[in-house]
């Protein structure tokens, strides 16, 4: 019996060996495939800034390396981020064995809706929030101030904002996991509302650069997400029960 429970955590360790290598491969794959345009991709990251920049303004590169290195790590990142359908999928194909058919059917929309979310926050992000935030950034200081950004330090500016925001998008999906597992319920999240307003408010100052402008962008999806979330886990809240009832 031991010898058997040996050979099964064995056998999981093989099969998530696997499924890390499968993921990382995609990724691979990604890259090789994104790289020959690695330059494109950074003037498109950074048009939003550019289209805000004096006519006589351009951008910097304070380190030699920069010009290579910094569209180098962002289509790293875009790579990673177009992976994210089939890292997903390596992770549903590990824990998809160990669960009944009714929680199957529960949390395979629930997948398939948070690529979409995290794919909706970035757009987001570069279509609303960026014009915004360097818009607002570009029109403020002394008039004498000549605007040169550095091209690593707005790389790393924009994919924190990226990140950020295609994390927050997740809300609704992780309201319902809480809900469906029952680890919380949706009274109960109504009733810490005010509490979880200021905490949204704190993770959006973390997640965000320091300023109040990124932040309040950040805060208001969220509590928008946060409120569609207790609108969803209240149905599927209630979904499981009736399919085990079923089965």
């Amino acid at each position: 019996m031991a010898e058997q429970t040996q050979s099964g955590f064995v056998g999981h360790l093989i099969e998530l060996r696997n499924r890390l290598m499968k993921a990382l491969l995609a990724i691979l794959l990604f890259f090789i495939a994104f790289v020959y345009f690695a330059n494109d991709i950074y003037s498109f990251v950074a048009a939003p800034l550019v289209a805000h920049l004096p006519s006589t303004a351009t951008m910097i590169a304070t380190d030699v390396t920069a010009p290579f290195f910094a569209p180098f790590k962002l289509t790293l990142f875009v790579a990673l981020f177009a992976a994210i359908p089939v890292i997903l999928h390596q992770i549903w194909g590990f824990i998809a064995p160990g669960l009944y058919q009714h929680e199957k059917r529960m949390l395979m929309p629930i997948l398939a809706s948070s690529i979409i979310l995290f794919y909706s926050g970035i757009a987001f992000c570069y279509f609303v929030v960026l014009p915004i935030i360097l818009g607002f950034f570009t029109s403020v200081g002394p008039q004498m101030m000549t605007l040169a950004p550095d091209i690593s330090s707005y790389l790393s500016f924009a994919l924190k904002l990226f990140f950020a925001f295609g994390v927050a998008f997740e809300i609704p999906v992780a309201i319902m996991l809480l809900c469906w597992s029952g680890a919380t319920t949706t009274q109960s999240l109504k009733e810490k509302r005010p509490y979880i307003v200021v905490g949204v408010f704190v993770v959006a100052m973390f997640l965000t650069p320091p300023d109040v402008l990124s932040q309040t962008l950040l805060a208001f999806p969220m509590l928008l997400l946060f409120e569609l979330g207790l609108i969803l886990a209240a149905f599927y809240s209630a979904k499981p029960q009736q399919d085990e009832s079923e089965e």
